[in-house]
């Protein structure tokens, strides 16, 4: 019985230097086509040192399974982290995609630090920063959230902040990366509620000199672009309407696929037609108020202007839809407008 585990162990181990080797060499090239041929050093994990920080993987350590993509919470070396691990065989490209733009966007605010990964696993094994608050989706749907709400002015500082963070994906390179897959569930909350733009795994890049790149179809129903289900074109104004979508979600409190129905007449002229009292998130009007009885500024005009701004984001037509700089301009001249 020794013997055999003995010969199981040399066999694990032999086994866990190849994939150290072979993974290796992918994440560099990785690494290096994602940065400009300059890499961004990045930390590896042992595969015992994941097993330590996760307590062998414990399942009821699992804060997020996105895709069958499990996310571990872990505590290593004092510091609380998240471990994504790939389990499906065909995960190889979404993994070194996801890691190669979190490595490149490291050094954004809004984009969730990437602290290193783990090539012992058969797919490398991301290992990320802790957001301590969880998803946005859990703070601003109605139906999930606990406690007290998030006040307004918060909703709209982490919506320009993500916002920003979107208009460096598409201008802070020489080839516009297109998330794809922009919802408030790829949105996490630090200790200090500051977002962090997580899930690269579906993003794409534009060739040079193009204007759109072709591709199948990848998203999540209500936040995927009509124009892209179409004609499988992918252009800035995808991540665009996503995004609208987000603001929405924000403004009122609902999911974004029960604002969308899935025929012909989506339930966007329900918005479009109401009056804002009508749409917002009550939390919100309780909030607006508190602060005309005590005599302060009220929150429609700012209300009224981020609900123009989703709705021309979410345009069917993308020619129409902002660009991702001028949504973040505008979102700060909103801020701005009412101290």
């Amino acid at each position: 019985m020794l013997l055999k585990k003995l010969v199981a162990d040399h066999v694990e181990k032999r086994e866990r230097k190849r994939r150290f080797i072979k993974n290796g060499g992918l994440v560099l090239e990785t690494l290096v086509a994602c940065c400009n041929g300059r890499p961004i050093p990045i930390r590896t994990f042992s595969y015992k040192e994941l097993l330590l920080a996760t307590n062998n993987f414990d399942p009821r350590l699992i804060i997020r399974n996105v895709d069958h993509y499990p996310t571990y919470k872990g505590s290593f070396e004092g510091r609380i982290l998240s471990i994504k691990s790939f389990k499906a065989y065909d995960a190889m490209n979404h993994a070194l995609m996801d890691l190669g733009i979190s490595a490149k966007m490291s050094a954004h605010n809004n984009i969730l630090h990437l602290a290193g990964c783990c090539l012992e696993t058969s797919i490398p094994s991301l290992v990320f920063e802790y957001a301590q608050n969880g998803v946005l989706s859990n703070q601003i749907y109605i139906s999930q959230r606990q406690g007290t709400s998030m006040v307004w002015q918060s909703r709209l500082k982490i919506a320009r902040q993500i916002a920003n963070a979107i208009a460096y994906l598409h201008t802070g390179f020489s080839r516009p990366i297109i998330h794809r897959d922009i919802k408030s569930k790829n949105i996490l909350l630090d200790q200090h509620y500051v977002p962090k733009l997580v899930n690269f795994e579906n993003s794409i890049s534009i060739p040079e000199g193009e204007t759109y790149v072709e591709d199948s179809v990848v998203g999540t129903c209500g936040f995927v672009c009509p124009n892209y289900l179409s004609t499988s074109r992918i252009t800035e104004k995808t991540d665009v309407y996503g995004f609208g979508m987000v603001l929405l979600e924000i403004l009122t409190g609902q999911r974004a696929i029960d604002l969308h129905q899935a025929d012909e007449s989506p339930n966007l002229a329900y918005i479009r037609n109401r009056a804002i009292d009508e749409i917002v998130d009550p939390a919100i009007l309780a909030e607006d108020a508190i602060l005309a009885e005590d005599g302060g500024a009220g929150l429609e005009p700012q209300l009224q202007a981020v609900l123009r701004l989703a709705l021309t984001c979410i345009e069917v037509d993308p020619d129409i839809r902002p660009m991702m700089v001028d949504v973040t301009k505008e979102l700060r001249r909103i801020e701005r407008s009412i101290g």
